[in-house]
């Protein structure tokens, strides 16, 4: 299958987004390229919907995903990238925490490589994962993408926005 590229401007930064005509394969802040052109011909519907959906995600109208992904990684990484996908909206976890969800609290520096060895941001929650002090720590896009993302989110699901 075909992975076809195309790019999102959304409210805190482009997003390089690719896929099949069945699944995302990537979603990842692009600040690297300097211009940046959106190509809407001949899209897959598969990358129209996932616009979409960010679309709606960032106008506050979907706190959750539907769509069908392929991220490859070891089995670690996968288990880890699964329990990403099951914090709730608007709520965040330690890296202990996820450490624990994967059977192994000792794990916590294997998880937080595997939490940042996630291509599939925002529809793959990593950003909803934060430091056992309740800090804003490791986060691809940047820290002050990853506190947007978590602020936006509170605000969606309960009109608070300050949450750091």
């Amino acid at each position: 299958m075909e992975i076809q590229t195309t790019y999102y401007h959304s409210p805190i930064g482009p997003l390089k987004i690719s896929g099949t005509d069945d699944y995302i394969t990537e979603i990842i802040f692009n600040d690297k390229t300097q211009r940046i052109e959106s190509r809407k011909k001949n899209l897959s519907p598969m990358l129209i919907q996932c616009i979409e959906q960010l679309i709606q995600y960032f106008n506050g109208q979907r706190r959750k995903f539907d769509l069908p992904i392929n991220q490859q990684g070891t089995s670690f990484q996968q288990e880890v990238w699964n329990e990403l996908m099951a914090i709730p909206f608007a709520r965040t976890i330690s890296y202990i925490e996820l450490a624990r969800r994967t059977g192994d609290t000792k794990a916590t520096r294997a998880v937080a490589a595997a939490n940042g060895k996630n291509n599939v941001c925002i529809i793959v929650p990593c950003h909803r994962v934060i430091g056992a002090n309740k800090e804003l720590v490791g986060y691809s896009g940047g820290l002050w993408r990853k506190k947007w993302l978590l602020e936006h989110e509170m605000k969606v699901a309960y009109g608070v926005q300050t949450l750091f």
